[in-house]
């Protein structure tokens, strides 16, 4: 059996695949964290995976305590096991869909910061917008929303077709190297015993991927501010994908 600590890095590495700046849009994420939280923040990671925001954000701030949200067993099985000696970090099974899903989470003081990468294009426009209005009153003012996902540029398709031709090229060329993409790793957790159980029980509640609504970043900064928050823009973003902060 591989470690927990092999399979967190083996999916860091499987959504790299998909994404090779992630690494930089982890680092814009945590510097607006510090810039409005100081040292010590206080943080939601939403839909967490095994936990790659919380790794980063855990190490950047020794101070700093995260609550971890997700609904996926086998993602959920990857990151216990890999913070299973980590204080700072609250695992919580709660799925977005959910009405009602910020009820499970631990009672405390707003959070200074919900942060949010790769995750939220699996929901529905009517969901999503749904889920803005959720996260107002988790917030405290002042404090922050980050959302890091597909956005792609609407009025861009030469640049777009390009990107994408050039993205196509690098995955073949990584793919033949060895690296996994996420058809090639679920199935390598499948074959893992210890997260065999899990990964059965996690196609049972999503099948497979299948995204949600795709929108550009001012689709997204619009929403946030109908929904409550006082300002919204794009902080990051690549051809294909943006980061967009707001603040509540």
């Amino acid at each position: 059996m591989q470690t927990w600590d092999d399979w967190q890095h083996s999916w860091d590495r499987q959504q790299e695949w998909y994404l090779p700046d992630r690494e930089e849009r982890f680092r814009v994420m945590l510097d607006l964290v510090e810039a409005t939280a100081g040292p010590a923040p206080r943080v939601l990671d939403l839909a967490c995976g095994t936990g790659s925001i919380s790794e980063r954000l855990l190490a950047r701030f020794p101070a700093a305590v995260s609550t971890g949200v997700d609904v996926d067993p086998a993602l959920l099985a990857i990151a216990r096991g890999h913070f299973a000696d980590e204080p700072r970090l609250t695992l919580v099974t709660a799925d977005l869909n959910d009405p009602d899903w910020a009820q499970q989470l631990p009672d405390g003081d707003p959070y200074d910061a919900v942060l949010t990468a790769t995750a939220l294009h699996w929901l529905s426009t009517d969901r999503l917008l749904r889920l803005y209005r959720d996260l107002v009153p988790l917030i405290r003012p002042g404090g922050l929303f980050l959302n890091a996902d597909h956005m792609p540029q609407t009025g861009t398709p030469l640049l777009n077709a390009a990107h994408a031709a050039f993205e196509r090229t690098r995955q073949e060329r990584e793919r033949a190297e060895g690296v996994l993409d996420w058809e090639g790793w679920w199935k390598a957790a499948a074959d893992e015993p210890a997260l065999a159980d899990a990964v059965a029980a996690r196609f049972a509640i999503h099948g497979s991927h299948a995204d949600g609504d795709s929108h550009p970043a001012e689709w997204h900064a619009a929403r946030l501010i109908e929904a409550g928050f006082r300002e919204a823009g794009p902080a990051w973003r690549s051809v294909s994908d943006a980061l967009v902060a707001a603040v509540r």
